[in-house]
């Protein structure tokens, strides 16, 4: 039996972008843009082996992990979908093939007893399966059996072999990996959950909970970059209620890109795991994979190209918790499993192409969730897509493949000391309230009703986003003109704000004057940056559903939000640049060009630079000259493959609104070719100071964070010297490394300075790069980013998604960790010691800038 048990460090703290290994040093966390690491060194004829073997995984300390069965590839396929059938045994899918029933061995025993037999029908090809009182319920999205949709497979003569398939529904438009995916048992037993990507159209629904006036909802014409999936607009990504005989489709949820799967809780609370769009890493509309709860009645703003809703826009709907570039699969709780009880309440969400199983952790807050991840399983290869516990034996099975890659079935089982008697967890005090008010309000979405709408109005202005969110929803499924004038008198600004979004949404073109008289009447004074954002938005709805009103509304409006910008929250910045452009206002270049060189982050820049590509008022020949020189800056910033379209999409925009004399004039710049450099992202000139070590500076560190720092000035640092590049912080920066907001929770001021010091003197087996050595002698050092068949794309420079190298499997010779970390050592060598001070004060306050520190 190959059985490997490792043990690692215990879990410490969560910072945002994931719950680290306790570190003595931040270079763990900082140098997490690197590949995960392989415990140990892999020779050829593990390589070989058709399964990744246990030896290659790293698993969470006290389990335990099996090798059952090596998928052979060329008779049972490549796995992609797994469900319990009732009776100990699981049923499970070739992504392009057949059925087949799997019988575990018992615990203990030999992984040679697992038994794997083809279910005789023609049927197959699924990427979601469920049992439901007998009857098997499968998700098809291929066209290999009888084409994609919803099929329902029985045994008809109880001699325990399924036999007859029928179509439930089927679904149209082509097959693809962004087709039907997971289908989920209700919590009822009288209903399944069917989980759609968003290739997929709406089919026909007898009820809907999300309000059928769904639309785009952007300001300004979008980019597409690559343009995948340009066609597919909203609504798309959708979560639907099935009836066990098919009958009845009610609509849940929509804005997701390519859900896979989802899972309920204890508590009847539905989540699952969101893709991204890897394409847009870098630019400010990347939204990483994220854990989200599917909220009844909800849009979650996936748009395509660069149209997507940022979170804080409140007519979509908020992740619980993001988790950063990755490929998400399969997902299930943990409940029934013979673990602690932190891990049977576990949320288990799978990533295909980084090879990582995480455990998240679900907390209630307010209405909802946040919650806190881990690597509980990662390894490379580990295409991991799908999993469920088996009540059985206490288990969780997890199964491997995808795309033709090599399938296997590992069993995950609990070897601790742990306590492992169930603890669920329990709804109290006033979370439990809010959870029951949710509920109360969403059962009158998609019903109109006197009462419902009562309810909904008295929660308009509610504290809880999420409460906000479900009043407006129920509000929306009743007849617009019940509520109207009620809508336009209201007092409290937050339900006001609220109840204006709905009226925009629902209503007509006729009622943009009173709509926009009363989003006047909200004074500016006294409104926080998330209900200014929420006013900027109402204005931009407005205008982008109700039609462009004349040019005497649109200077009010400009000359009503001019003096907040820029404004000091991004986001809201960002959002207001969007609405002056539009409205033409006078001074928005002039204020707008001179931050695309000062913003720290590329993000930042490009969000601004899109935005007056569109400008047609304020230009000055200097402003052009400076506008269009920003782009022989922004050709040496990095991101996904649709990046360097996006930043061409932009320009062409720009040049096409020049006049002739305009184009002439700004030829120069406008045909320079960029000189390759690293990319800078502040203005903050830089110039080598010393070679800081750890006692210049630690002596500093007690007074000098007391008070007196200047924020700013930590921000451009920050920047200056790369750390957005690569990092995220405070909802700024790439992608590519970790979150960084939550650092001051996990480390001292001397721990995060040593850290940035010496990235390398500390580097955890789980965030380290891997060493490819090959038979012809050859070494590759990267990550790997994506598989097919025996080919492994290996990522090769952090600072550029786009740039991988082929390895093929079969040519392996050895794999082992690299002793390097990938964040280079040195950078806090340009900074004078006040601006180290600034960068440290920066990153401890969490990004904000009224923390005593700055004071």
């Amino acid at each position: 039996m190959e059985i490997r048990k490792l043990t690692h460090a215990r879990i410490g703290q969560p910072p945002t972008f994931l719950l680290f290994p306790m570190m003595t040093s931040l270079s763990r966390s900082l140098a997490s843009l690197c590949l995960l690491a392989l415990p140990l060194s892999a020779q050829a004829e593990d390589i070989a082996a058709a399964a990744t073997p246990v030896k290659l995984l790293n698993v969470k300390e006290g389990f335990k992990v099996e090798l059952l069965y090596s998928v052979p590839k060329t008779e049972e396929g490549s796995w992609v979908a797994m469900c319990n059938d009732g009776k100990g045994r699981f049923i499970v899918s070739d992504q392009y093939g057949k059925l087949y029933r799997v019988t575990p061995p018992p615990l203990g025993g030999s992984p040679s007893e697992t038994k794997v037999e083809v279910i005789p029908v023609e049927a197959g090809a699924a990427q979601g399966l469920a049992v439901v009182n007998g009857t098997l319920f499968l998700q098809v999205n291929g066209d290999e059996f009888q084409g994609r949709g919803l099929y329902k497979v029985t045994d008809t003569n109880n001699d325990d072999q399924y036999d007859h398939v029928e179509l439930v529904r089927g679904y149209t438009e082509r097959s693809g990996e962004h087709g039907p995916h997971g289908v989920v048992p209700g919590p009822d037993g009288e209903s399944i959950y069917v989980i759609v990507g968003n290739q997929t159209p709406l089919p026909d629904f007898n009820h809907s909970r999300v309000p059928p006036v769904w639309q785009e909802d952007i300001l300004q014409p979008r980019i597409y970059g690559r343009g995948f999936m340009r066609d597919a607009e909203a609504p798309r990504g959708w979560v639907a209620k099935v009836s066990l005989d098919g009958k009845n489709w009610e609509l849940i949820t929509t804005g997701f890109r390519n859900e896979y799967d989802a899972a309920f809780n204890h508590e009847g609370d539905l989540f699952t795991y969101d893709a991204d769009m890897e394409w847009d890493m870098n630019t400010p509309w990347y939204r990483p994979t994220r854990i989200c709860q599917v909220l009844s009645g909800s849009d979650f703003g996936w748009r395509n190209g660069s149209a997507k809703w940022p979170v804080r826009w409140e007519d979509g709907a908020p992740p619980v918790v993001d988790i950063g570039p990755g490929s998400p699969t399969g997902v299930t709780f943990g409940y029934g499993a013979k673990f602690p009880a932190k891990y049977q309440e576990a949320f288990y969400a799978a990533d295909w192409s980084y090879g990582k199983l995480y455990a998240v952790h679900l907390k209630p807050q307010g209405a909802g969730y946040t919650a806190e991840f881990e690597e509980f399983i990662s390894g490379q290869p580990l295409p991991l897509t799908d999993m469920v516990v088996n009540p059985a034996d206490g288990a969780l099975y997890i199964s491997i493949g995808g795309r033709r890659t090599q399938s296997g079935l590992y069993r995950v089982t609990y070897e601790g000391t742990e306590d492992t008697t169930p603890q669920p967890m329990k709804l109290e005090g006033k979370e439990k309230q809010l959870h029951a008010l949710r509920r109360e309000l969403e059962s009158h979405h998609g019903h109109a009703g006197a009462e419902g709408l009562e309810l909904a109005w008295k929660n308009l202005g509610h504290e809880d986003r999420i409460i906000r969110n479900a009043a407006r929803i129920v509000v929306e499924s009743n007849p617009v003109g019940q509520w109207r004038k009620r809508a336009l008198n209201e007092k409290d600004n937050r339900a006001a704000l609220t109840a204006l979004m709905a009226l925009i949404r629902t209503g007509e073109a006729s009622d943009q004057p009173a709509i926009l008289d009363r989003l006047n009447a909200i004074s500016l004074n006294g409104l926080n940056a998330q209900d200014t954002t929420t006013l900027a938005r109402n204005y931009a709805l407005a205008f982008a559903r109700l039609g462009k009103p004349d040019a005497a509304v649109l200077q009010a409006t400009a000359a009503r939000f001019a003096l907040l910008f820029p404004h000091a929250d991004v986001g809201l910045s960002e959002d207001l640049c969007d609405l002056l452009v539009y409205c033409n206002a006078p001074e928005i270049v002039v204020k707008t060009v001179p931050l695309l060189q000062s913003a720290p982050t590329q993000e930042e820049q490009i969000s601004y630079a899109k935005a007056l590509r569109l400008a047609t008022v304020g230009w000055t020949p200097e402003l052009r000259k400076n506008y269009f020189e920003w782009f022989l800056r922004a050709a040496n910033y990095t991101g996904g493959a649709s990046f360097g379209l996006f930043i061409e999409d932009i320009k062409r925009d720009a040049i096409a609104a020049l006049s002739p004399q305009e184009k002439e004039a700004l030829k120069e710049v406008i045909n320079a070719k960029p000189t390759p450099s690293a990319p800078k992202f502040a203005a903050k000139a830089l110039s080598f100071q010393k070679v800081w070590t750890l006692a210049d500076l630690e002596g500093l560190l007690g007074a000098g964070f007391e008070g007196g720092r200047n924020f700013e000035n930590g921000r451009d640092c920050f920047g200056a010297v790369g750390c957005f590049a690569c990092h995220r912080f405070n909802q700024e920066g790439g992608a590519v490394g970790p979150d960084l907001t939550s650092v001051s929770g996990k480390f001292s001021p001397r721990d995060l300075l040593e850290s940035v010091l010496d990235p390398s003197k500390e580097i955890s087996d789980q965030y380290g790069s891997i060493e490819f050595k090959l038979k012809d002698g050859k070494v590759v050092i990267g990550r790997i980013m994506n598989m097919k068949e025996d080919n492994i794309m290996v990522n090769t420079n952090m600072m550029d998604p786009n740039q991988t190298v082929p390895v093929d499997r079969k040519q392996l010779k050895e794999m082992k960790p690299s002793p390097y970390s990938m964040m280079p050592p040195g950078l806090l060598n340009t900074l004078k010691k006040d601006d180290v001070l600034d960068l440290l004060a920066y990153l401890l306050s969490k990004g904000n800038p009224d923390d005593p520190m700055f004071k």
